[in-house]
């Protein structure tokens, strides 16, 4: 794997996850009125809900606080990214986390707090944004500690 392609790659995953949480997003907020549900299957609802914290709500109103430690991460993962830049498959997590996060920033700054709609029972909702960081953080912890 090229550096250039190691960007290249996390670069075109960034985008991907960007445009599939803005659109989804976009579609809940035409289609669902806050606070509604839709069932989806038994323990699945479609709620509109719109948080201003982080995971969980926690931290909810402290915008300058989240938006700080936020670029604070995304600075630490891309210095690592950088790197190891070289390691095969790190970009599809790590662009996983950025795109997460930047969709997520975008409703931050759109709509002063991010649109979350998939609700699982006795789960707090979350959006495709936040999937998409969990999943890239786990892919990014496995691939630093796997051994070649």
């Amino acid at each position: 794997m090229t550096r250039e392609r190691g960007w290249a790659l996390a670069l075109a995953t960034v985008g991907a996850v960007v445009v599939l949480d803005q659109m989804t997003k976009a579609w809940v907020r035409a289609a669902v009125a806050p606070h509604d549900h839709i069932n989806v299957f038994f323990g699945l609802d479609i709620t509109r809900v719109k948080n201003t914290g982080v995971a969980f709500g926690a931290l909810a109103g402290s915008g300058t606080l989240v938006f700080v430690a936020v670029l604070a991460a995304m600075a630490g993962l891309l210095a690592y990214f950088a790197a190891h830049i070289t390691k095969p498959m790190l970009w599809l997590p790590v662009g996983m986390v950025f795109g997460g996060a930047l969709g997520n920033l975008a409703d931050r700054v759109r709509i002063d707090g991010v649109t979350d709609f998939i609700d699982p029972v006795l789960w707090p909702a979350f959006n495709f944004a936040d999937t998409c960081i969990v999943l890239g953080v786990l892919g990014v912890l496995y691939l630093a500690e796997s051994r070649r």
